[in-house]
């Protein structure tokens, strides 16, 4: 089931509130039957939430979010199944029409292709006529959600610069003109998406930053949908979120097999612990290293890969980000001990060796796992690759194990 939006014709207002900044821990509380994270920084540059800043904006979400009742005694037909997401919900309703939730209590109504806006339905509910296409595309973590439903060609603008793409066919529809770069979350370029018949935004939640260009948008007759999948406390909640694209572009199939596709990767991984101690975090230009908080994805990943993340003790409350800044003697008595190093190159890209490790900081010489020869660090586009989970968390567990199998988005340094 499609949807591609006519919707300023359509004349649909409507206001999404964009959540960003409770932990991410806090789980989406839903009527679903399942269950961050990336913020835009420089200009057409992305970054992943560890270097969000400590002053997000945050929203309350709103509990019980799964509203399926459309307002004109509709009943709902079936629903989408759901295993680890609960940050939204799919409802089916006779004719082809599709309800969508999320957990900010924004809903959006489907209307197949040809058939028209149902009558007396709710005015909190967003239409989206179908099939969808002419998208800005301003959340880097749902591109490759496109990409693998292959459907990139219903994105005409995006949001992040070609350089900053670490997807090859996002720069190859960029290089081709296919897709062109319409400005970042904060200043869009409205005359060019209005030039290109651009019909829905999809956000991150770094929008509600500038809640005046979420109103412009709205004004002008394009609908945002704000991206929520950070919000998941489960790592392949995230990934789930392809079976809410999946929904919106008349692609459930392809989006089911594509997440079993990443259950796939981890069903035969033993899970139990392995005693391995592991350290994930980078340097930044200050000296200080920047580790994740206990408990978010990234450090769940790691755990249901068997290993211990080393800064799980750490304590920081409940701030707006999923980061933790750590000054390096802090640093050096938590992770000197540590069995495995994995770098965060994602955020900083510039340690490709052991010595440009070491350069950062020469304490870093005392780390066991530098000692040992256990020191990895991730691909610059691990952060943009919600869409392999699965097969992220199949990496680490090679690491903790000592396997030798394969890696794809971690790799050892020498």
């Amino acid at each position: 089931m499609s949807v591609n939006t006519r919707f300023g014709r359509i004349g649909v207002v409507f206001v999404i509130v964009c959540m960003l900044g409770a932990t991410l821990l806090v789980g989406c509380s839903s009527g679903a039957n399942g269950q961050s994270a990336s913020a835009q920084g420089s200009e057409g540059s992305v970054a992943s939430a560890s270097s969000a800043s400590a002053d997000e904006p945050t929203t309350t979400q709103v509990e019980n979010f799964h509203n399926p009742d459309l307002g004109n005694g509709w009943k709902v037909a079936d629903s989408l199944d759901l295993e680890y997401a609960t940050c939204f919900s799919v409802d089916y309703y006779e004719g082809g029409y599709k309800l969508l939730c999320l957990s900010d209590g924004a809903r959006y109504l489907t209307v197949p292709e040809g058939a028209t806006v149902p009558e007396g339905i709710a005015d909190d509910i967003t239409v989206i006529q179908q099939p969808l296409g002419d998208v800005y595309l301003v959340a880097s973590d749902t591109m490759c959600l496109f990409d693998a439903l292959d459907a990139l060609d219903r994105i005409t603008v995006s949001g992040i610069s070609k350089e900053n793409w670490y997807i090859p066919a996002a720069q190859a529809a960029m290089d081709s003109g296919a897709m062109v770069y319409g400005g970042k979350y904060s200043a869009p370029d409205y005359e060019l998406l209005l030039g290109k018949g651009v019909r829905l935004a999809i956000e991150s939640t770094m929008i509600n930053h500038t809640p005046e260009v979420r109103e412009k948008l709205i004004e002008l007759g394009i609908p945002v949908f704000t991206e929520m999948s950070s919000y998941e406390a489960e790592p392949l909640g995230r990934t789930e979120w392809v079976k809410c694209y999946g929904a919106l572009l008349d692609m459930e199939d392809k989006a089911q097999k594509l997440y079993d596709e990443q259950i796939a990767q981890i069903k035969d991984i033993d899970s139990s612990a392995t005693g391995k101690t592991v350290a994930f975090f980078y340097i930044n230009s200050n000296g200080a290293a920047i580790v994740r908080k206990p408990g978010d994805y990234v450090t769940k990943m790691i755990a249901q890969a068997g290993g211990d993340y080393i800064f799980n003790s750490l304590d920081e409350g409940d701030g707006s980000t999923s980061n933790v800044t750590l000054e390096m003697e802090r640093f050096y008595a938590m992770a000197k001990d540590a069995d495995i190093i994995i770098y965060n190159a994602s955020i900083d890209g510039s340690v490709d060796s052991v010595a440009s490790l070491v350069q950062k900081n020469e304490l870093l010489n005392d780390f066991k796992a530098v000692q040992n020869g256990e020191v990895w660090t991730t691909d610059q586009n691990m952060y943009q690759q919600m869409m392999q989970t699965g097969r992220i968390i199949a990496d680490f567990n090679t690491i903790v194990t000592g396997s030798d199998a394969d890696t794809t988005y971690v790799h050892k340094l020498k």
